[in-house]
């Protein structure tokens, strides 16, 4: 009866302390740590390469020997520098040709929204999924990746565990936006009947495909661990 008082009367997760319930904690907290504490405000850094907690004032990792940084150095500004050099690439692709036919002499030359008006009038699924692959989810990312990066700065309504469910969403999905790059190099590979007929990609296309890439590389640049420091009262940003 004694023991069992004093297991009780130990706080939950202290060395041979019993949870609630009666069940043992078999991750016991580590010594100075107070619950929902950080590890930065622990005084320690995770290693990106293996996932080692040292010292923060560690510069090297001494399990992989890789550079230890508590947060990507100036991350945000690398996201938006990143996000608008894809901006400005993405407005050239949405007014150049992106397809350019040539069909007994006639020449024609389409943009990503006409050339899935023409397709919708014979295979509306197909034009459906290049409209969403090529103008909505690049919009989409724009916006979420640009409201990530305000969110930091500016403390809002949204939980740090939803903006971080949105910033995995928009790395997910940002490799099916060049499904429009490979429908152009399809039918630049497939039709090519000489005088006949033949396809070629418009410079819009190089413009998507830099979009894409640069956006990818802003998501890529921003280190979500800095939405969770957002939600801290002393939060300082990179």
């Amino acid at each position: 009866m004694d023991r069992l008082a004093r297991d009780r009367a130990r706080p939950e997760g202290a060395p041979g302390g019993h949870a609630a319930g009666g069940r043992v904690s078999r991750h016991p907290a580590p010594a100075g740590a107070a619950p929902g504490r950080t590890a930065r405000a622990a005084g320690l850094v995770g290693c990106r390469v293996c996932g080692l907690a040292s010292p923060r004032d560690l510069a090297t990792c001494p399990r992989c020997g890789a550079h230890l940084a508590s947060r990507a150095p100036r991350s945000l500004q690398r996201v938006w520098a990143l996000w608008l050099v894809g901006l400005m690439c993405y407005v050239p692709a949405n007014l150049l040709p992106m397809l350019i036919t040539d069909s007994v002499g006639q020449h024609y030359a389409s943009t990503i929204v006409g050339g899935a008006v023409e397709i919708a009038a014979h295979d509306l699924p197909v034009a459906l999924i290049i409209l969403l692959a090529s103008v909505a989810i690049p919009i989409a990312k724009f916006i979420a990746i640009a409201f990530l990066a305000l969110s930091i700065r500016r403390r809002g309504r949204v939980p740090p565990a939803a903006r971080v469910h949105l910033y995995e969403f928009v790395e997910f999905i940002g490799r099916w936006s060049m499904i429009d790059v490979f429908v152009v190099a399809i039918l630049t590979a497939l039709v090519h009947m000489g005088f006949f007929a033949s396809i070629a990609p418009g410079p819009a296309a190089a413009f998507f495909a830099f979009s894409v890439i640069f956006t990818m590389l802003s998501a890529q640049a921003m280190d979500p661990r800095l939405i969770w420091d957002s939600a801290e009262p002393d939060a300082k940003h990179g």
